[in-house]
This record gives structure tokens, C-alpha cells and sequence, in this order.
């Protein structure tokens, strides 16, 4: 075997020392506040059997690229239910969030325009970010005061500015000023992106989001859908204009030069749209983010949130890793969160709520912390 470069090797060492190395496991605790399974499509077995239902051909694989040779009606007619469901003149696939993040950031945006978007951003949004032509600034979290400084500043010297935020953050689970962020873009004539990734499911009518549950699904420019969180699958989605879906297949690098996912995959994705016009456990999630921010109210620490996602700050990466351990030693599966993921200071367990967690479990939960 090769040498090892001795500058990554030192990289070891150092995530080792600041208790950030990272391994993978096989095996978790049974009780789980961790995954992103809000509704236990996968976990509970809801999509496989939805599945049974629908007769897959034979081929395995997609056999190329959509431009190739992976295109099939099956994508088409996924595309339109996708776009009808969440009321969008269109939508395209992509293979995951991701993917899509990737290639809507670094395509659309062009040399001459600006991007400003919430400094809470997830990773696969700033690297798509990072790898377009446009220039780039954060604004403060939440903050409509900081993003309309940004845009006072700047507007004059860019052709077209794009406002980039989740409805609801992965790592804080607050929910953005979504009202308020369309009013300011509208007002300025900028284009509104929002990720759906831990809306899906979670807000709106039959779990078909926060833009939607709040009615501002025209105001957008380009909404991303990821099916990897409470869709129980994979993939993912970016909701707009015709326009914005031939220009994203013409110039969307993570679309045009990947091979096209295996029709199992898209027929779990329609399964899982099939599930969320039917399926109870909506209700049921809810009800566990009720009951547990009542709970939450007798216990300092946590982050306000009415998503799934809440978060208890508890500061030291090690701290933080200990925590972590020895809830696992209960059978209670929590991750830690450290900086620099967060801010150095606010390290926290990062509790994904479901809605097969029952009243007891949760008690459990608060019991152990």
C-alpha cells in the first residue's frame, strides 16, 4: 500500500484530539430520537408496504444520465404529480438533496449577481454557493433588519440577488420568517430559494410543507424538496418555473452528468406522496412535538422550536461526546452536535422526534438529561 500523506495523517490526530473524529457504525440504540424519520415511513415498514402495491420492471438499474439513456415516462408522471401536489408549475428530479442544492446554487446564480443567504445554511447549500460565479454574503439568522441592510447596501451594484434559507433549520429546528422574507423580496425584486428538506411532512396540509402551510409557494423562486428526512427514501425535488427546469437541464452539472436513479427509487418516492395523502401519522408526530415541548418548558437549555428538531445546548465537544455515550449506555439514541458544526459554545444534542416516540419514551428522555 502507498505511503499516507503525512498532513492528512496529522488531520487524524487533531479531529482526535478535539473529539471530532468521525467513524461509522452498524448498530444504534433502540430508542430513537436521532434519525430523520419523522413519520417511520422506513423505520416502521409503511413504504415497503406501499410498495407491494406497485409492480416494478425488471431492470435494476437506470442503464445512464437522464440525457442518456435513464430518462422514462415514470419520471415525467412523478415530476407532474410532485409539482401538482406542492402546486408548482414544474419539477425535476434530482438524485438527493444534495445533488440539488449543488446544482441549482451553482448554475443559477451568474458572474454579476449576489446571493445572500442565512448564515444558518446547510453545508450542501454554501458548497453550491461556493462553487458559482456569483458573489456572496450571509446575513444574521432570522434576521429580516440584517438581510434588508444587505440589500440596501449591494443592490446597486448586482443584476439579480438571491435570498437563500430553509423553512425549517437541521441544526437549530426553528422555522424561518418565511412572510416576512417573501414581503422583503418582493419588494426588492428578489428571488426567494427555500430547502423544504425538514418541512416535508412535517408542515402544511397533508404534510406538504411550511410555504404552503404559510401560502407563499408564488413567491418563491425555487423550492427544494429532499425525500431522505420524513419521505422515508431518497432523492429530491426543486420546485419552479418551466424555465427554471430546461435551464437546470441544460446547465445543472449534478443533473446532467450523473446517472439517473433506478426506478425503485422513484417508485419510493411516489409511494411515499401516496402515504402523506393517507396516512396518520402526521397527527401523531405533532402530538409528540406538543407533548414534548411542554416538557421542554420544565428544563433550561433548548432551542424554541415547533418542528421535529429540537436542540439542547450543552457547551465542550467532550461534554457534549459524554452526554452522548452515556445515553446511549440507556438505549436512548441522541447525537451530539459540535463546533465547528455549531458555533464553539454552542455545542448541543440535536433530538429528532418521530411519530412512533411514545409519552413514555420521552419521559425517559427528559428523565435521563
Amino acid at each position: 500500500m502507498a505511503s499516507f500523506p503525512h498532513k492528512l495523517s496529522n488531520k487524524l490526530v487533531q479531529a482526535k484530539e478535539k473529539f471530532l473524529f468521525r467513524s461509522l457504525k452498524t448498530s444504534y440504540p433502540a430508542i430513537d430520537f436521532s434519525s430523520n424519520d419523522y413519520l417511520g415511513f422506513s423505520s416502521k415498514g409503511y413504504l415497503s408496504e406501499e410498495l407491494k402495491s406497485m409492480e416494478p420492471s425488471l431492470k435494476m438499474g437506470s442503464t445512464g444520465s437522464r440525457l442518456i439513456s435513464g430518462n422514462s415516462s415514470l419520471f415525467k408522471e412523478i415530476e407532474d404529480s410532485i409539482a401538482q401536489f406542492h402546486q408548482s408549475p414544474s419539477a425535476l428530479i434530482f438524485n438527493s438533496g444534495y445533488d440539488a442544492n449543488l446544482g441549482l446554487l451553482s448554475s443559477v446564480p451568474q458572474k454579476g449577481d449576489l446571493i445572500l443567504s442565512d448564515e444558518l445554511i446547510h453545508a450542501s447549500l454554501i458548497d453550491g454557493i461556493r462553487l458559482s460565479f456569483a458573489s456572496y454574503y450571509k446575513f444574521k439568522h432570522n434576521d429580516i433588519a440584517s438581510l434588508r441592510e444587505l440589500v440596501e447596501r449591494h443592490r446597486s451594484s448586482f443584476q439579480e440577488i438571491y435570498v437563500v434559507v430553509e423553512s425549517v433549520y437541521s441544526m437549530d429546528g426553528d422555522c424561518a420568517p418565511l412572510i416576512e422574507l417573501a414581503a422583503i423580496c418582493k419588494q426588492y425584486d428578489l428571488h426567494l430559494i427555500v430547502d423544504e428538506a425538514h418541512a416535508i411532512g412535517v408542515f402544511g396540509d397533508k404534510g406538504k410543507g411550511l410555504c404552503q402551510e404559510l401560502a407563499i409557494q408564488d413567491d418563491c423562486f425555487a423550492r427544494i424538496y429532499t425525500y431522505g428526512k420524513a419521505m422515508g427514501c431518497h432523492g429530491a425535488a426543486i420546485l419552479g418555473s418551466e424555465e427554471l427546469k430546461h435551464y437546470l437541464i441544460n446547465y445543472s452539472r449534478s443533473f446532467i452528468y450523473t446517472t439517473a436513479m433506478p426506478e425503485h427509487s422513484l417508485l419510493a418516492i411516489k409511494a411515499a406522496y401516496q402515504l402523506l395523502l393517507k396516512t396518520s401519522e402526521i397527527q401523531k408526530l405533532r402530538d409528540t412535538i406538543y407533548y414534548f415541548n411542554k416538557l421542554q418548558h420544565t428544563s433550561s437549555g433548548f432551542i424554541e422550536s415547533i418542528s421535529a428538531i429540537h436542540c439542547k445546548i450543552v457547551s465542550g465537544n467532550k461534554t457534549i461526546e459524554d452526554l452522548e455515550t452515556k445515553l446511549a449506555a440507556t438505549d436512548v439514541f441522541v447525537k451530539s452536535i459540535k463546533s465547528p458544526t455549531v458555533k464553539e459554545g454552542q455545542e448541543r444534542l440535536r433530538i429528532c422526534l418521530h411519530s412512533f416516540n411514545t409519552e413514555y419514551e420521552v419521559g425517559i428522555l427528559f428523565n435521563l438529561l
